[in-house]
């Protein structure tokens, strides 16, 4: 096995199951840094082994005997925690992390999430402890975006981890008014988690366990709106996950995705759970935008109006300048090039989206639309030298070929 599929195969398997490792162990140990070392120490291993000895039928389960072994050796030699000895010695060699039992809504990685989510932590820490813990995203990738070096962030790290133990935060999922008080946070590190594995270079396997969390804290919360919603949106966007890219891996728009691979009855189910969401939460709002485009039978079928209507009352409610930048494009689409631009121009006015490069690219669509193709495509091309995402940038350098050459249409700039 080459190094190469060997990477692949251990970069496959961290993904689906390193959460899950790192979550069983803190559940049993109740020791933070001892469950990542351990599921590090699996990965190292398998690097080493698999290309010898193949990959594993189960590697997750693979995966967590390995960890929980070096888990095992650890507390041996220091001769402590005999309970937890207990615990982990009915690990069973074929059981890769406690699956979910019918009737039972709460898993080690929703007890994670809620214990990342602790208000006493803050929501710095609480969002860097949750990509590094939930999503495996690595130290020094979080520190370049939160802006600080490597070394400031494992010390913040290590700090919320330490802040954890000695303020004895439970690790479980919390009931009563404390549940609604934790809820917001959990909620928007579940979006997080979600929109790394949707981005256009993101890790898929994040978005699918963004959904898994949801239908948990959907189950574990009926009735709860915010929560439905969320499921909703998740649900509706996902669905375009086998559409969005070619047969190149470059990034299809909507107008140009062949709808008969949208996944309809991910669709059906978004749809079922969104009228089981009322009100006008945020993340609602957001399932009932993706909703008119999930049930448009053609691009040009899309109900703009009430797209540009449920943007201005998720503006109203939730303004932000990415928020204002999409109720631009809606009402673009909706009333026309001319009524887009002039929100447009609101939106940046205040600099927040000097450097975003989306902002570019919607004038440059805008512009296009107004029949001026020659600045929008050199607005497509600015836009593409501004992103750092290659998938995205591509795109972008695509349409403005296309609008070059008199191609008609386009998309609204986003995610597709």
């Amino acid at each position: 096995m080459s190094s190469k599929a060997t990477a692949e195969a251990v970069a496959a398997a961290a993904a689906d199951s390193y959460a899950r490792i790192v979550a069983t162990l803190i559940r049993v140990t109740g020791d933070w840094t001892l469950a990542e070392d351990c599921a590090q120490e699996a990965l190292a291993q398998a690097m080493e082994r698999w290309p010898r000895d193949g990959v594993p039928g189960n590697p997750g389960g693979w995966l967590m005997t390995v960890a929980r072994n070096r888990a095992t050796d650890v507390l041996r030699r220091v001769t402590v925690e005999r309970r937890k000895l207990r615990d982990l010695a009915v690990l069973t060699l074929s059981d890769p992390g406690p699956e979910v039992a019918p009737g039972e809504v709460v898993d080690d990685r929703l007890r994670l999430v809620f214990t990342c989510c602790h208000p006493a932590l803050s929501l710095e820490a609480r969002v860097a402890l949750t990509l590094r813990t939930i999503c495996g995203v690595p130290t020094g990738d979080i520190a370049r975006a939160f802006l600080v070096t490597e070394s400031t962030m494992t010390r913040r790290l290590t700090r919320a981890k330490a802040k954890i133990s000695d303020a004895r935060i439970p690790y479980r999922v919390p009931t009563g008014p404390a549940l609604a008080e934790r809820l917001p946070g959990v909620l928007a590190v579940l979006y997080l988690l979600f929109t790394r594995g949707y981005d256009a270079d993101g890790e898929p396997a994040f978005a699918e366990e963004a959904i898994r969390l949801a239908r948990l804290l959907d189950r574990l919360m009926p009735g709860q709106p915010d929560v439905a919603g969320l499921l909703a949106l998740f649900l509706l966007q996902h669905s375009r996950r086998d559409a969005r890219r070619d047969g190149a891996g470059n990034l299809r728009t909507l107008d140009k995705q062949d709808r008969s691979r949208w996944d309809h009855a991910a669709i059906d189910e978004g749809l079922r759970v969104l009228k089981t969401a009322p009100g006008a939460g945020p993340y609602t709002l957001q399932a009932r935008i993706a909703a008119c485009h999930a049930t448009a039978a053609t691009a040009e079928a899309t109900d703009w109006p009430a797209i540009a209507a449920w943007y201005d009352e998720l503006a109203a409610r939730q303004p932000s300048p990415v928020i204002e930048l999409n109720r631009a494009v809606a009402h673009g689409y909706a009333y026309g090039p001319a009524a887009g631009l002039d929100l447009l121009a609101a939106a940046r006015a205040g600099g927040a989206l000097d450097r975003y490069p989306l902002a570019v690219a919607v004038e440059a669509d805008l512009v296009a639309r107004a029949g001026e193709p020659e600045r929008a495509a050199g607005l497509f091309r600015e836009a593409a030298a501004r992103s750092d995402n290659g998938p995205e940038r591509r795109a972008l350098l695509h349409r403005a070929e296309e609008v070059s050459a008199g191609v008609p249409g386009g998309a609204p700039p986003g995610r597709p």
